[in-house]
């Protein structure tokens, strides 16, 4: 019996690791793919089309980090990080005389609108407008475009992850720094590092203001369960299209920062008004809508098919 192949685009960050990890774990002889410093390149397109060519797996996590501020440069790069990866990797499929079966491609659930009136799931949710919308729309889209009748596609649409990467790491920086209580939405200069992109940019520009009082959602899911639905999907094949990837019950946060005291042993945390919440995040180089947008993700689909989430609990989550 053959050694199944995999192919891992974007493998050297946080979340590729642990993927990659998983696969081998499971007995696949896994390529990588990268810039630099994997076993195919993205400026060797014959290499990437061999690679895919045969592989039964083929999961694509390529793109610039969104931690980061939003200027015009960052803005471009994160877009077309993702855009140009996806188109080649689109190719390589096509052209493959053996295609993967299954292709997953990374996708953000920030893709849905800011939302405190019910969870959005893929049914049902509402996508909302502005920058971080905008780059989820279109990467999604290309990533669906065309027919490709030999490989199923799975868009996973994945809430912030928690594990030892930069998102909690992030957080955490950001509690031990006193910036450990609610933060609230407010005033605050107009900008437009929010505005839309791509072909069909939305949202007038300005930063989104919502009167949240500290209980704006906050979805996540541990990188351990990314793994797990990694698995899962790839041995449910009735699991298609657009899949939210998100511990049920979505936290609060107010919720969050007390957690986020408790692991970094802060005995309390001032509240942050949006002025002082965006001059902390303009110091640590992000943006305030990570902690100020209300994400309320629902694994509605996953549910459905029967996966059992391994971490539920955020206290665990972010001990692990």
């Amino acid at each position: 019996m053959s050694t199944p192949r995999a192919v891992v685009a974007g493998a050297s960050g946080f979340l590729g690791r642990a993927i990659l990890a998983g696969l081998r774990e499971d007995g696949f002889d896994v390529t990588t793919v990268s810039r630099s410093g994997g076993e195919v390149t993205w400026a060797d397109d014959g290499a990437l089309a061999r690679a895919v060519d045969g592989a039964e797996l083929l999961v694509n996590l390529a793109g610039k980090s969104v931690g980061g501020r939003y200027t015009d440069a960052n803005r471009d790069e994160i877009l077309r990080s993702r855009v140009a990866t996806t188109r080649a990797l689109h190719a390589a499929v096509r052209r493959a005389a053996e295609p993967p079966r299954l292709w997953l491609n990374a996708s953000t659930g920030t893709i849905y609108r800011h939302a405190m009136d019910r969870p959005q799931d893929e049914k049902t949710g509402e996508l909302g407008t502005g920058f971080s919308v905008d780059v989820a729309r279109t990467w999604e889209r290309t990533f669906f475009d065309g027919d490709l009748p030999g490989t199923r596609r799975v868009a996973l649409r994945m809430a912030i992850v928690l594990g030892d990467g930069p998102a909690q790491q992030q957080l955490l920086t950001a509690a031990r720094l006193g910036l450990g209580g609610p933060q609230l939405d407010g005033w605050w200069f107009d900008h437009r590092r929010y505005r839309g992109i791509g072909p069909n940019p939305t949202g007038d520009g300005r930063p989104p203001r919502h009167r949240t009082g500290g209980r704006q959602r906050f979805s996540w899911v541990h990188v351990d369960d990314v793994v797990g639905v990694v698995r899962f999907v790839r041995d449910h094949p009735e699991l298609t299209g657009p899949l939210n990837v998100a511990a049920p019950g979505a936290s609060d946060n107010l919720t969050l920062m007390a957690a986020l005291r408790r692991r970094v042993g802060a005995p309390f945390g001032l509240p942050a008004p949006r002025w002082v919440l965006e001059i902390g995040m303009g110091v640590l180089r992000n943006e305030a809508e990570l902690l100020l947008k209300s994400r309320w993700v629902a694994p509605a689909r996953l549910l459905e098919a029967g996966y059992e989430f391994r971490v539920t609990d955020l206290d665990e989550a972010l001990a692990r």
